[in-house]
């Protein structure tokens, strides 16, 4: 037998290292850069607008403005989350999307990260109509869904990991409160009621239907499985667009 064939065989008999434990399943984030391209669109739209016609369009047939939800325009109470005030409103808001999106996205994958996404701008804009009296635009309805989806899931996966759980949400409970404390000094500049209510159905949404980590085995070896089922994401979904839809209701049966 020649060295070579000697080599081979030693090769073939001594196989590569076996995986202890597969890691959660990941998607790769497409969603959030297709949502900063979109919004980055619009913005470039409003600009043009302005410069063209001497006022924002895009904002007038999109944005938030109480009086044409209440003549039917039902659509405002979701748009206004592609629309900005100044590039660095947009900036802002893209620069969180950017930075909580893609995690979302790659655990919640496409379709819970883009439901979150809208529920949140859904909510925010619902609470804003029926609480707030001036006209808004923005993300941030979007974004403060995604910050409570963070919250959320490490709260609910606090067993895998550890001591880093709590300092995580401490963070998080920093960024909120300091929001808060940015919203409520800006003498009505910031809608906090688009905010609270984007935190608000992010916060049901992810509570009823986000990760939920367990061990399994899966083809003989451990791993991390997603205890959600697909009727729990349609549940939740239902359950958070009809409590809001309702919500919205109100200004109409005045």
């Amino acid at each position: 037998m020649s060295e070579f064939q000697s080599n081979q065989e030693g090769f073939n008999a001594a196989p590569g290292p076996v995986p202890i434990m597969r890691g959660p399943k990941r998607t790769k984030p497409v969603l959030v850069w297709v949502l900063i391209a979109v919004t980055v669109l619009f913005y470039g739209a409003q600009m043009l607008s302005k410069q063209l016609l001497g006022f924002d369009m895009p904002f007038l047939v999109l944005g938030k403005i109480n009086e044409q939800i209440l003549r039917g325009q039902l659509w405002r109470l979701v748009t206004p989350v592609f629309l900005h005030g100044s590039i660095m409103h947009l900036l802002a808001n893209m620069y969180s999307l950017y930075i909580l999106g893609r995690n979302n996205e790659m655990l919640n994958g496409h379709l819970r990260f883009a439901l979150l996404y809208f529920l949140g701008a859904f909510g925010g804009n619902v609470l804003s109509f029926v609480l707030g009296k001036h006209p808004s635009l923005g993300a941030s309805t979007a974004v403060f869904g995604l910050l409570i989806s963070e919250a959320i899931f490490i709260w609910q996966n606090k067993a895998f990991f550890g001591k880093q759980a709590g300092r995580s949400l401490l963070n998080i409970a920093m960024i909120l409160g300091l929001n808060l404390v940015i919203g409520l000094s800006s003498g009505g500049v910031i809608d906090n009621w688009g905010h609270l209510g984007g935190l608000i159905a992010g916060l049901f949404f992810t509570f009823l239907a986000g990760v939920v980590w367990k061990i399994e085995r899966v083809d003989g070896f451990p791993a991390f499985v997603d205890k959600r089922s697909n009727r729990d994401i349609v549940m939740a979904t239902l359950l958070v667009f009809v409590a809001f839809a309702a919500i919205a209701a109100i200004p109409f049966m005045r």
